[in-house]
């Protein structure tokens, strides 16, 4: 049976994508797996079938749908990024719109048009639902919501001037600072979200304890041997962290204030 390992979330330049799998194969093997049952998978769109699947080995999704959607999966751990934003295994979203708006702030987007990736992210969706609740009236705060489908294309929408305002990953920004600068440009940032857990490395329910243990046992020896160290700086990795479901319990927490508050969407 095929053990699935994808790393979709900061899919972000492909050839830094498929080294981060590579080196994870590599470290697997070593430890006596074999190289036919370690399947690399990369989904384009739905990702919830390879994150609820039996076979899923390891993975990495985001904290919103982990405490709202994923009740089946074990938690493995979190990076550590040195993106600017990140400290340890938490990092945040900032606020990006046109250069024409760089000396406003949130409050001044009352009544104007905000663009997300989804509804379940926690970077795009959950933690803006925070920062507006306090200055919501009747509980709106936007006059639109554009879903755009990724952060990527969100950057996109706000350069084409159909939203004013969007939330990105701070992980996500550097990313697509070094690799598509182009996405950046006439935007800037305003302002930073509170810092939340990271984006959580999961596993199947199936998965056994032992190699729960072994698959922790990788993660720590990829981001500190120095044969794997270009690996993880291609993608800001700098370390790992272990973290647990309840940490994320904070994001449920943030969506239930707004919610207390009257604002149940954005």
């Amino acid at each position: 049976m095929p053990h699935q390992i994808a790393f979709p979330m900061y899919d972000l330049h492909r050839a830094d994508s498929e080294a981060l799998v590579r080196a994870v194969q590599t470290l697997l093997v070593k430890r006596g797996w074999s190289a036919d049952s370690l399947q690399p998978v990369w989904p384009q769109e739905n990702l919830f079938p390879l994150w609820r699947s039996d076979t899923l080995l390891l993975s990495q999704t985001c904290g919103f749908p982990l405490v709202t959607q994923l009740p089946q999966v074990q938690v493995v751990g979190a990076f550590h990024y040195s993106a600017p934003g990140c400290t340890g295994t938490r990092y945040r979203s900032f606020l990006v719109v046109r250069r024409e708006d760089r000396q406003r702030h949130l409050v001044d987007f009352r009544g104007r048009r905000v663009v997300c990736n989804s509804v379940d992210s926690q970077s795009g969706y959950n933690v803006l639902l925070r920062m507006i609740a306090p200055l919501a009236t009747d509980g709106r705060f936007f006059s639109q919501v554009v879903l755009s489908g990724s952060h990527r294309q969100s950057l996109i929408e706000l350069q084409k001037g159909t939203a004013d305002i969007a939330a990105i990953d701070c992980i996500s920004w550097a990313l697509l600072e070094r690799h598509q600068p182009a996405l950046l440009a006439g935007l800037v940032i305003i302002e930073q979200s509170p810092q939340a857990p990271g984006l959580p490395l999961i596993t199947a329910r199936q998965t056994s304890a032992q190699t729960l243990a072994l698959l922790r046992d990788v993660l720590h020896e990829l981001v500190s041997a120095p044969d794997y160290r270009e690996v993880c700086d291609a993608l800001f990795i700098q370390g790992v962290g272990d973290v647990s479901r309840e940490d994320y319990a904070l994001l449920l927490d943030w969506r239930n204030e707004a919610v207390n508050s009257g604002v149940r969407q954005l």
